[in-house]
């Protein structure tokens, strides 16, 4: 791993604690938050949200002025360096809010060979995973590696939203469970892709899904020795697109029963 690569890393780990101290300081004082909504009732935004964007989006301009983002609440901004911060200050709001634990702060990383880094940290859970390119994956330090069970040998991480039509995920649930799965949805999709490089979970599946929330869990998942399902590039890291990874010996099964293919088709 390159010196940058590590630099960036060490930056990252450092902002992604500051962040969800930030998060954590507004979630125990939730009950003041300004909350508006985005598409519909459930897809919910906070001050708080706005807010941990902005100091990770602060940070990493200060250590990498060249660098690219892309955010959830802030937008992107261009860069010169080839390198894409992509950055979820509150994955799982609607928890968040709720008052609930399955809450993270994500920050990932992109470069033109695909996911390069990620730090994913659950203030309420104590736990922080950091994987870079080469460098391998941990979890509070300690190394960490896919489940190399089957599909059904232990839980997949299962996700849906208003993107997708009802009856497309119901038909995906229902293969998955005549396949013999047994499938669990938590708050927050990148947590759920970090469990995945940890080997809680045999694989994550969700049929549209935005960078921010899967960047740095693919970058986790393949250090880890999983494989992810390739994510849009270039222009279109924007757009939501379908959204899978799993240890080795549950990927294939699990792409085929999935079906996403293209965007497009879903």
């Amino acid at each position: 791993m390159s010196d940058l690569m590590s630099d960036r890393l060490i930056q990252a780990t450092e902002i992604a604690r500051a962040a969800g101290q930030l998060a954590l300081d507004h979630f125990h004082r939730r009950d003041a938050l300004v909350i508006t909504t985005k598409r519909h009732v459930t897809d919910l935004v906070s001050e708080a949200d706005r807010e941990v964007e902005t100091l990770i989006r602060d940070a990493l301009t200060r250590a990498f002025p060249e660098d690219a983002q892309l955010g959830e609440e802030h937008g992107i901004s261009p860069g010169q360096s080839g390198f894409t911060w992509v950055i979820d200050p509150i994955d799982g709001t609607a928890p968040y809010l709720n008052g609930l634990p399955g809450w993270c702060v994500s920050i990932g990383g992109c470069d033109a060979d695909g996911p390069a880094l990620g730090v994913i940290y659950a203030p309420m859970l104590d736990e922080i995973f950091v994987a870079a390119r080469g460098m391998g994956a941990t979890l509070n330090g300690a190394p960490i590696g896919v489940a190399q069970g089957d599909l059904r040998s232990g839980l997949l991480g299962v996700g849906a939203n208003d993107r997708v039509a009802s009856e497309r995920v119901g038909q995906m649930l229902a293969d998955l469970m005549e396949a013999g799965s047994a499938w669990v949805r938590y708050g927050s999709g990148a947590l759920m892709l970090a469990w995945v490089a940890a080997g809680r979970l045999v694989g994550y599946a969700e049929p549209r899904m935005s960078a921010w929330d899967c960047m740095a869990g693919y970058a986790l998942i393949n250090e880890a020795g999983g494989r992810v399902l390739s994510f849009p590039d270039g222009e279109l890291i924007t757009e939501p697109a379908p959204v899978l990874g799993a240890g080795p010996a549950v990927y294939d099964e699990l792409t085929a029963l999935c079906g996403f293919g293209t965007a497009k088709d879903w």
